[in-house]
């Protein structure tokens, strides 16, 4: 009589929560990818022009900060300019 309990009773539940557990980790790889997708669409849809921007930006600082090493600007000179170019 405890056998059949356990077969009639104890395995349809467990195999319940082994579908819910399946159900579960295959919607969170299903998620995941969609989350892929949708980060991959957004970093293909950056503009030529903000790449240029911020490549413009580090060229500025980059001379700038070069001319603070050379003795041409000074300290205060140099933070001035910079916090202009940051601020645009």
């Amino acid at each position: 009589m405890e056998k059949l309990i356990f077969f009639g009773l104890v395995i349809p539940i467990f195999l319940f929560v082994l579908y819910l557990g399946g159900t579960a980790i295959m919607t969170g790889f299903s998620a995941k990818e969609a989350n892929r997708k949708i980060k991959d669409e957004e970093e293909d849809n950056i503009s030529p022009d903000q790449l240029d921007d911020d490549q413009s930006l580090s060229n500025q600082l980059e001379k700038l900060n070069k001319l603070k090493e050379s003795g041409v600007l000074t300290e205060e000179e140099f933070e001035k300019a910079k916090n202009k170019l940051l601020n645009n």
